[in-house]
């Protein structure tokens, strides 16, 4: 491996911007900086405006194709009470083996890997735009609402016809240790607000009165099954479960005129949003009439089915870790969703063990054996001769 771009110091360096969601806080500027000089043309994106307004990135190097694509955010989750942190949440500090910080692992190592993987390759494949592409994908917004970032990206992309040939996300997918889980996969989110109307009355006449939590509890017994299906060869069963039942009734002598509740599905591929709306709206019809049912998937289920990525993929993490991975669809939801519409894409990142919480922290051997598996990568799948 060559040093012309240190993972490391990258990750520290892009720690230090205090890249709030959906805010880049110069993040974009920095990978523009390490990009530009490796002969890629950088183009930032924003949509939305004011306090939704999001910075996002599109690079590519080379016109030709195959063009792979490198996916990622710099946005991170908000800190928490930094007095409970031991270490300055952005600062980026190395030490005992670890770089420290909100976005350590959760994915800002995953983005400074790829960049430093790209410009080891490019050190030995100046020729590249002969062959193919590689290109990166950069959002402010997949831990917030994500409706300004990938989403509108993919959708910009197909406006300009500018194609990806495959996509890797660099989410942290692995459990447990370097190598022992890709993604392939995810399933898809389902999310339902179910409110029941009844007439209020005194629990002395309850003849007077109609109950709207007898009604809503009969609607929403099936989800006491938690499972909706067995699930299938690539997906595990899909899961519903209540999230919130409230009456806003403090009385314990007066029958609610009303009741709403929250659930979610993480479904497969068994289902979609208008197949799990149907089956719904069929359940709690033949309990009463009287309720108000909204929905919001924002996310469909999608298995990706190229081989030729996957296995490149794979074969690069046996070489460095000597590991065979799971093929996982397991999991919440990511950016993948919105790029598998326009091509293949699988995740794989680091360790995630430590994401989203306090005292955030990645092993810098992990964040240097992953640069090695982007690198190796990167050889595989354009058919030339690795150099070590």
């Amino acid at each position: 491996m060559s040093d012309i771009v240190n993972p490391i110091e990258l990750t520290s360096e892009l720690i230090q911007c205090k890249s709030i969601t959906p805010k880049s806080e110069g993040s974009l500027d920095i990978i523009i900086s390490y990009l530009e000089p490796l002969g890629f043309n950088c183009e930032k994106i924003d949509f939305g405006e004011g306090i939704e307004k999001v910075e996002n990135l599109y690079a590519r190097f080379g016109t030709m194709e195959p063009n792979i694509a490198f996916a990622g955010h710099v946005d991170v989750v908000p800190t928490g009470d930094i007095n409970n942190w031991s270490i300055n949440p952005f600062g980026g500090e190395v030490k005992e083996g670890k770089v420290w910080g909100r976005g350590a692992a959760d994915m800002k190592s995953g983005i400074a890997a790829f960049i430093a993987a790209v410009s080891d390759f490019l050190k030995y494949n100046k020729n590249l735009k002969e062959f193919g592409s590689i290109s990166f994908i950069i959002t402010s917004d997949e831990e917030g609402k994500a409706i300004n970032g990938t989403k509108k990206v993919v959708d910009w992309l197909k406006g300009k016809s500018e194609i990806i040939s495959g996509c890797i996300v660099g989410e942290p997918t692995n459990v447990t240790r370097m190598g022992d889980t890709l993604k392939i996969g995810r399933r898809g989110s389902f999310t339902g607000s179910l409110t029941v109307t009844g007439i209020q009355g005194h629990v002395g006449y309850p003849h007077l009165a109609e109950n709207p939590i007898n009604s809503l509890l009969k609607m929403l017994e099936p989800f006491s099954k938690i499972y909706l299906d067995e699930g299938t060869k690539d997906f595990q069963p899909s899961s519903i479960m209540i999230t919130s039942i409230d009456v806003n009734n403090d009385a314990s002598n007066v029958i609610p005129g009303e009741v709403k509740a929250k659930f979610n599905i993480r479904f497969n591929t068994l289902h979609s949003a208008s197949s799990l709306k149907s089956m719904l709206e069929k359940q709690f019809s033949n309990v009463t009439s009287n309720y108000k049912f909204d929905f919001f998937c924002n996310a469909e289920p999608f298995l990706t089915n190229d081989d030729f990525l996957k296995t490149t993929l794979q074969k690069a993490i046996q070489k460095v870790v000597n590991i065979n991975p799971e093929k996982s669809t397991s999991g919440g939801t990511s950016d993948a969703r919105f790029i598998s519409k326009i091509c293949p894409v699988i995740e794989f990142g680091l360790v995630g063990k430590t994401m989203h919480k306090i005292d955030e922290n990645v092993e810098v051997n992990d964040i240097i054996n992953l640069t090695k598996i982007y690198n190796q990568f990167l050889f595989n799948y354009f058919g030339v001769k690795y150099c070590d």
